[in-house]
């Protein structure tokens, strides 16, 4: 247990179930949590441990430092960290995107990084493994739907144009801030689109699926984790859809593949670093349904797993 770690934004949604999970990993030591909010008090399930500032934890000795912070923290982190000799894993979407123009339409800021841009390792495992000094974690939408359709329009299963992807998550997916909009009273009972054609991830999910265009639609669910993401494309007729998903997640150990669209649900992905997988389709379309909790799969254990390969552990090390 020699290979320190540090969490940057220890005390978010994101940055406390990083803690969670490094605490239980069994080949490392999490060596420094930062919060600026909580300065001096115990880190929470890890009371030997006290948050300190992110000034002081851009001095702490690191081996590897997660950045559970917003876009434009990380892109000013990130940096600095690589210089001091840390390897860097940015849960947010600082360097994500390959074209820099696209930040100030998607992320409200000018990209001054382009080098570590490029550089940057996009961390979706069942997409590419692969080690760099920086990874660039998944989104969670991205994540989602990354895994429902890569798959199908790598073998050529399905036409890239006019894909259509819808999918909701829990209001923690919005981030540990007080705002009327994701109060208790304006969520509840309630269910709704927003940012639709404008969201932050829908450059990251045509990047990822390797597609000029697409129509994602986010909406608001009233629970507080997880995702569900149906994914419909129209059939090239050259590959059984449902075949080629097993194939492909076949060994995957982080993925369960289920019998059909319907089967997946929120509930079983909820709590766990899983993605579930259902595909039906008939002689012209196909509807892949994904479920994965947004704090786990969608961010925290994702960083766990591209941990795991950058220190050549066993992926799931610490996940189980």
């Amino acid at each position: 247990m020699n290979t320190r770690i540090g969490v940057f934004g220890g005390s978010g949604y994101t940055g406390l179930e990083l803690v969670q999970l490094l605490a239980r990993h069994p080949k490392v030591e999490l060596a420094m949590v930062t919060s600026d909010r909580w300065v001096g008090e115990p880190v929470r399930g890890v009371p030997s441990l006290k948050y300190v500032g992110h000034d002081a934890g851009r001095e702490a000795k690191l081996d590897v430092a997660l950045l559970a912070t917003p876009a434009e923290t990380s892109l000013k982190l990130a940096p600095e960290l690589l210089a001091r000799g840390s390897r860097v894993i940015d849960l947010s979407g600082a360097f994500r995107l390959k074209d820099a123009a696209l930040y100030p339409r998607f992320y409200n800021f000018e990209h001054t990084q382009p080098a570590l841009l490029a550089e940057a390792l996009y961390g979706l495992p069942e997409v590419k493994r692969g080690t760099a000094r920086l990874v660039a974690n998944p989104g969670c939408y991205a994540t989602a739907a990354a895994l429902a359709l890569k798959p199908l329009l790598a073998a050529g299963a399905v036409h890239p144009e006019n894909l259509v992807i819808s999918a909701a998550s829990g209001v923690s997916g919005a981030g540990r801030k007080a705002s009327e909009e994701y109060s208790f009273m304006e969520v509840s009972d309630d269910f709704r689109a927003y940012k639709s054609l404008n969201h932050q991830h829908t450059p990251e999910i045509a990047q990822t699926l390797g597609v000029e265009e697409l129509t994602f639609i986010p909406h608001l669910l009233p629970m507080q984790r997880g995702i569900l993401c149906t994914a419909v494309a129209r059939l090239t007729g050259k590959h059984d859809p449902v075949a080629v998903l097993r194939a492909a997640y076949a060994n995957e150990p982080l993925i369960r593949l289920l019998p059909k669209a319907e089967a997946v649900r929120i509930a079983d992905a909820a709590r766990t670093p899983l993605c579930l997988v259902g595909a039906t389709a008939d002689a012209t379309r196909v509807v892949v349904c994904t479920a994965i909790d947004n704090l786990l799969k969608g961010a925290a254990s994702q960083a766990i797993q591209n941990l795991n390969l950058m220190l050549g552990l066993d992926e799931t090390e610490g996940l189980k």
